[in-house]
């Protein structure tokens, strides 16, 4: 019996690893199935058929109240997924290591890969009044960094060929990140950037782009680091492409994005193929396959790692194709610390793609240092003795002699493994899909939703992450800055994003204007009286992104959550009962 649920063809496995490239799924073409597009399919009925039986035997909620309790959902969710109880490991970890997650937010707001525990964060400052007991502490116990970060006055090209004096705990950082995303020191030069935008306008800044040369990018989303990238390089004069996505499911329209790849194929040099594994916005996977088709067809290719989690299963394939930049992201500690850095790989064969003139200014690129100085260092020690051993403040890093730095969140990660990781973020994020889903408003003829996803649906080969907005029972969409502050006010961290270059196929006018939205930007130079306006179409969204950690607690809180929308006067109740705890801000 076919499950009524949202479900989605998938690209078929790939050395049976990652998807690979599937024409007929992204265009929907009728041809003859391969056995192993037979086998795909069945794999995904079952996944899909396993999903939806985790709310039975109910289909649709019409009542937050009439919800299914936490524990009865949990039970219906590992009878569904058996193997869910493989993955215990992470639970034993969060209990250990980040006790903070289960007192404060529950955190869908975070991207990248987590450095440190907070145990380690903890040992660090091992309570509140140490801060109070010196005031010459340059930073608040809650907020004293592992590491700092000092500016470097040199260029990518310099940089990566000589190098210069690297600090221990930046040594230590590099040798472990590398071994982490296993990319071979052979293959790859690591270089710290200050952040995700300065490192995407660091690489446009420097790759030597031919006469006539191209950016051809596959992004479903507005990005502040890709318009950086883009802005740099039509200051040189390249001209720009950008892939399209298909309307509703957001799949890439794949025939124009490889004639875009293979148009003038003589061109020996063609330009830079900025590629994601999957969109960090709507979790709709990518194939490598179209890193392979650019590299085939002369590009040089940046693949964009900011959206993966650790070790997720998507990573296997950088050793594979071993494209020419990589960029990813680390932050501090999940749920307590976003600060961090991203890590520009550049492949050594590809250096002599980077411009190498003297006069190339690269700003972003960073050193990792010791947070404090020796004098600092020793205060720091004194106020701790009574707290922490001579062993523990080896590990903490408290001196400039003697690092002692562990990577703590990277250990985590590796101790349960990719494939444990892998599947534990699949279950999670396709039951929350299947469960928004199941929120209908009550009353209405056609059963009008009160969710809608965007991109992937129920499929395993999506990423960790869920693009939605809310419906109220008119069909008017709810202000995705609203449903987040009204969802941070109830301990839940969400993100929005804007969902962009979206085709639409055959639809009328009226229903793409009622699809899309404007995005106005205003952009005004300081010392001028000059004003540049800047128009885009898409929709806004609201996003969660599951991380390693996340739980089913977290996004069962989520569910709960959202389905509070179902009363019509839910907004209007809480702005009263905000007024009544006589909060100062009551605008919602």
């Amino acid at each position: 019996m076919q499950p009524s649920c949202a479900c989605e063809s998938s690209q078929t496995c790939f050395n049976g690893c990652f998807s690979s490239l599937n024409f007929s799924d992204e265009s929907h073409n009728t041809s003859k199935s391969t056995t192993n597009d037979a086998t795909g399919t069945n794999l995904n009925y079952y996944f899909v058929t396993a999903t939806c039986s985790t709310l039975q035997p109910y289909t649709q909620f019409t009542n937050f109240e009439s919800l299914p309790p936490f524990q009865e959902s949990y039970i219906n969710f590992t009878k569904a997924f058996s193997q869910f109880s493989t993955t215990s490991l992470v639970d034993q970890i969060r209990a250990e290591n980040y006790s903070h997650l289960s007192q404060s937010n529950v955190c869908f707001d975070y991207t990248g890969y987590g450095l440190f525990s907070y145990a380690q964060h903890h040992r660090f400052c091992p309570t509140n009044s140490i801060a109070s007991s010196s005031s010459s502490l340059p930073y608040s116990t809650n907020e004293i960094p592992f590491f700092d970060i000092s500016f470097k006055s040199v260029n990518l090209h310099s940089q990566i060929l000589y190098g210069g004096h690297e600090s221990e705990i930046e040594s230590i950082i590099r040798e472990r990140i590398m071994a982490f995303m296993n990319v071979s020191e052979a293959d790859y030069t690591l270089v710290f950037i200050a952040n995700e935008v300065s490192a995407f306008k660091l690489v446009a800044d420097s790759f030597q782009f031919q006469s006539n040369g191209d950016l051809l990018t596959v992004y479903d989303h507005n990005s502040e680091a890709l318009d950086m990238m883009i802005s740099s390089c039509k200051k040189q004069g390249v001209r720009i492409d950008s892939a399209e996505f298909n309307w509703p499911n957001l799949g890439i329209e794949w025939r124009k994005l490889k004639k875009m790849i293979m148009s003038r194929r003589e061109k020996k040099k063609r330009g830079l193929f900025v590629f994601p594994i999957h969109s960090r916005v709507t979790g709709t996977p990518y194939s490598y396959i179209w890193m392979s088709m650019a590299q085939e067809n002369g590009w040089h290719v940046l693949l964009d790692l900011c959206a993966l989690r650790p070790k997720e299963m998507y990573t296997l394939g950088m050793s594979m194709f071993k494209p020419d930049f990589m960029i990813c992201s680390f932050y501090k500690v999940f749920g307590e610390n976003p600060s961090g850095f991203s890590c520009l790989f550049v492949k050594k064969s590809s250096v002599s793609s980077l411009k190498d003139s003297a006069n190339v200014t690269s700003i972003g690129i960073i050193s990792l240092v010791p947070a404090f100085s020796n004098e600092k260092s020793e205060e720091i020690v004194e106020l701790r003795t009574a707290f922490d051993s001579s062993s523990s403040r080896k590990r903490s890093g408290l001196t400039n002699e003697s690092v002692g730095i562990e990577c703590k969140g990277l250990d985590n990660a590796d101790s349960v493994g990719l494939i444990v990781i892998t599947s534990r973020t699949k279950y999670l994020t396709n039951w929350l899909v299947n469960a928004l889903k199941s929120l209908q408003h009550p009353h209405h003829e056609n059963g009008l939703s009160l969710i809608k996803i965007y991109g992937s649906k129920i499929n395993p080969h999506r990423g960790p992450i869920v693009a939605f907005n809310i419906f109220d029972w008119k069909g008017e969409k709810v202000d995705p800055l609203l449903v987040q502050k009204l969802a941070d006010r109830n301990n839940i961290s969400l993100s929005c994003a804007f969902l962009q270059n979206i085709r639409f196929l055959d639809k009328n006018e009226e229903e793409i204007q009622r699809a899309l939205e404007k995005r106005v930007y205003k952009v005004e130079k300081l010392g001028l009286s000059m004003k540049t306006h800047k128009n885009e179409f898409g929709i806004f969204v609201v996003t969660a992104a599951l991380g390693f950690l996340t739980n089913f607690e977290d996004t069962y809180r989520l569910w709960a959550f959202v389905s509070r929308f179902l009363d019509a006067d839910f907004v209007e109740k809480e702005r009263w009962r905000y007024m009544a705890l006589n909060q100062k801000t009551i605008e919602i």
